[in-house]
């Protein structure tokens, strides 16, 4: 049987914030439903953004020298993710964006006519996401951009989301530990994640493509 791999990314710099307290509790669900985790903190990394230089069209490896040269293969091999970012200024934070726009190399254009296009994933095969924006104020047009900065860029990466989830009222270290719903939705979508991919396996099986 093969083993499942999700992989947690929290683009807070509070260890012990909402954010990271949401993303680690879909992980634990995650391993409930059997799945290995691994939760990493964007803040420990020191990586640089994108220059745009197109250093990755030939092997679809970025050729900048920095941490993400760490966090690549962890991309590779988890078969999915759980995204998390706070709100900052209606958008998600500089150091998750940096990493999205990391993950420019696994796009691929054809040499001569960059409308042909494709991301990586859907050349090995599709993965799945969880996102989690965070925002402190009540209303949902307060969290701007952020789900959506995560999540369109996933997608394009071959990503299908499977939740994406907006938490509001959250400011205060441990905010979300005083509304059980949010706590049971994360939990919930958690779930969700691993079970799409436990679908996935069986159909492939019944197919005969396992």
């Amino acid at each position: 049987m093969i083993t499942i791999q999700i992989l947690g990314i929290v683009g807070s710099k509070r260890k012990n914030g909402n954010t990271s307290i949401l993303t680690q509790a879909a992980l634990e669900e995650a391993e409930q439903e059997g799945a290995q985790t691994e939760l990493l903190y964007l803040s420990d990394y020191n990586y640089s953004d994108c220059t745009g230089c197109e250093g990755c069209a030939k092997d679809y490896r970025c050729v900048v020298k920095d941490d993400m040269q760490q966090i690549y293969p962890k991309i590779i091999e988890a078969d999915g993710l759980v995204v998390g970012s706070p709100t900052y200024f209606y958008n998600l934070t500089a150091v998750m964006k940096a990493f999205i726009d990391r993950l420019y190399c696994y796009e691929i254009f054809d040499k001569d006519d960059r409308s042909v296009w494709m991301p990586l994933n859907e050349a090995l095969g599709m993965k799945y996401a969880l996102v989690i924006a965070v925002c402190e104020q009540q209303s949902v047009e307060d969290l701007g951009f952020t789900d959506q900065a995560m999540s369109k860029p996933l997608e394009a990466l071959g990503y299908r989301i499977t939740d994406s989830l907006k938490i509001l009222h959250a400011f205060d270290k441990g905010d979300v530990l005083n509304h059980p719903e949010t706590i049971k939705n994360v939990k919930s979508a958690g779930k969700k994640l691993v079970k799409t991919l436990k679908l996935r396996e069986n159909v492939s099986a019944k197919l005969g493509k396992a």
